[in-house]
This record gives structure tokens, sequence and C-alpha cells, in this order.
């Protein structure tokens, strides 16, 4: 369901159990704070992330392919963020 009316309808139908959602797409124009004044209790974006990443890659592979300049690669995550990302000792 995308809608937030019917979002909020089914959050009361199910309470007091918990009702989660999915949000794979900005289009569907919720925020989490909205999701929250609605009575979701749990969010999840499933494969979206990944999918941003792979956007990212094949963009970066075609602007490379078709300009033959490295400007795709531009907004790159820095390794030293990255290991603290997944080293929580280097925090």
């Amino acid at each position: 369901m995308r809608d937030p009316a019917t979002i909020a309808e089914l959050v009361r139908a199910v309470a007091p159990r918990p009702l989660n959602a999915l949000v794979s797409s900005p289009a569907q124009g919720l925020t989490v704070a909205r999701l929250g004044e609605m009575g979701v209790r749990r969010i999840s974006v499933g494969s979206a992330l990944a999918r941003v990443a792979w956007g990212a890659f094949m963009r970066a592979a075609k602007s490379i392919q078709e300009t033959g300049t490295f400007d795709g690669l531009a907004g790159l995550a820095p390794f030293a963020e990255l290991n603290q990302l997944f080293d929580p000792g280097r925090r």
C-alpha cells in the first residue's frame, strides 16, 4: 500500500500489533516522520539501497564509455568514510 490514508487504516486495523512498511521509491512521497506519525513501527527499504548503488555504477560506467573521461566517478565515497562505516573500531 502506498497511500498514506490506507497505511494509517491498516495500522489501526492491526493494532496493537505492529505494522511494517516497505518503501522502495521516493515517488511514494512518504517520510520516516510521516510513517511514524501514522503508527508504522518498522520501515524497510528492501533492495532499494543496493539498486541505488547499481544505478550509480551503471551511470559511471556508461559515462566512461561514452565520454572517455572519468567524470562519472565524482561523488564517490572516500575510503576513510567506508572504513569507519564498516569497522566500528575506527570510529
